[in-house]
């Protein structure tokens, strides 16, 4: 029997989506992984690495050299200092780096407030902790919220904020006028705020990312995640990282060092040269990106999806209903089985899925893919929708 904490938590939504892919040979726009790898710079660095001396252990903390490209880069982009002896850590991915926070930050019966929908892993890193996540709705099309909601949702148990910007399934990047009320409150109630900003290069003009780190007296209560998967097209790598003041860095170094310990040695070494590659390949990342937006956006209007343009990620959220008033894993299965195009119901990325799947018809695509596999998804789209409709006459 598990453990009573572990009952709500099964296999993973992408899992059963990628699996159900595979099965009836659909393209798979369901799971955010790039059908690409990033640049071969990187690789060869990382073979260089393993046919060297970068085989046995790292440092728990990460490859110093790594964690110093790290701080310059955080410096030069955003004007954040941290010393990268004490201040900047290396997780196995920027999953691990939220795990790690909940765990040396909370203890039983505390309280972790984020928004919803959120990413997935946010409940099991809570629960990992005995924590409680507590949740304030973004809502749709435009995801805004209200700052008094969070307000009222803060107790004298609620230790820390989950922020997620740019943000995952919505495409939203927090403005600066969302993000100093926020800062206000917490400072306010005293609370630490972990960030999850894996998508920050990727932002569509005119959206700018800003960290909280940057607020008035926010870098000190602010632990701020981020990973190279999404950035450099490397997602089975897992190398994350974050970047907090020494205290706080301390308490998220514990879980870590007896969890994991250090993270893939050769793979930090490759990503190294990564963050040698310059700001031109930033740029092109960037434009590239906006190329794919723009052709999986055309192709979902074109066949019924009302769909705003994400502002930062590599999804798109698609209401449905014009197409089918059916819940959203009901049509999820439905557009994998019979039209070949596998995307993600958007009620798992909430506490009560079951009442999110009721009242939703949202559904979230990924376009970290090829042209031609956008394309390909647009021409079964094409092809397979009408007849799938009609089937359902019948």
């Amino acid at each position: 029997m598990l453990p009573s904490r572990w009952q709500a938590f099964s296999s993973s939504i992408f899992s059963k989506m990628s699996q159900m892919a595979a099965a009836h040979q659909a393209v798979n726009l369901a799971q955010g992984f790039p059908d690409f790898d990033g640049p071969d710079v990187i690789k060869e660095a990382a073979i260089a690495a393993i046919r060297g001396a970068f085989n046995q252990y790292a440092p728990s903390t990460g490859l110093g050299e790594l964690r110093r490209q790290l701080a310059q880069r955080q410096a030069a982009q955003y004007g954040l200092q941290y010393d990268f002896a004490t201040e900047v850590t290396v997780f196995s991915g920027a999953t691990e780096a939220i795990f790690c926070c909940m765990m040396g930050l909370c203890g039983p019966g505390d309280e972790v407030l984020t928004f919803e929908p959120f990413f997935d892993c946010y409940p099991a890193a809570c629960a990992m902790a005995g924590a409680v996540l507590k949740t304030v709705p973004l809502k749709a099309p435009d995801w805004s919220f209200a700052i008094e909601d969070l307000r009222n949702a803060i107790t004298e148990r609620t230790r820390v904020l989950i922020l997620n910007s740019p943000h995952n399934p919505s495409g939203k990047v927090f403005t600066r006028h969302e993000l100093l009320s926020l800062a206000q409150l917490v400072q306010e109630k005293n609370l630490i705020v972990v960030t999850d900003e894996v998508y920050e290069e990727l932002i569509f003009t005119p959206a700018r990312h800003l960290p909280m780190a940057r607020l008035d007296g926010m870098r000190d209560r602010t632990i701020t995640i981020s990973s190279t998967a999404k950035t450099f097209s490397l997602t089975g790598w897992k190398v994350g990282f974050a970047f907090a003041e020494k205290k706080l860095t301390e308490l998220i170094r514990i879980p870590h060092q007896y969890t994991v310990f250090c993270s893939a040695t050769p793979l930090q070494a490759g990503m190294i040269a990564a963050f040698q590659l310059g700001q031109e390949y930033f740029l092109d990342f960037r434009e590239l990106y906006t190329r794919r937006r723009d052709t999986l956006l055309a192709i979902l209007r074109r066949h019924g999806f009302v769909c705003k343009a994400p502002e930062g990620t590599y999804f798109i959220t698609a209401d449905y209903r014009s197409i089918r008033d059916v819940p959203d894993m009901e049509f999820a299965t439905w557009l994998t089985e019979k039209v070949g195009v596998a995307c993600l119901p958007i009620s798992n990325f909430y506490l009560d899925a079951a009442a999110a799947s009721a009242n939703l018809r949202l559904v979230r695509f990924a376009f970290c893919k090829q042209i031609e596999t956008l394309e390909a998804a647009g021409r079964l789209l094409q092809e397979r929708l009408p007849e799938a409709l009609a089937a359902l006459k019948n």
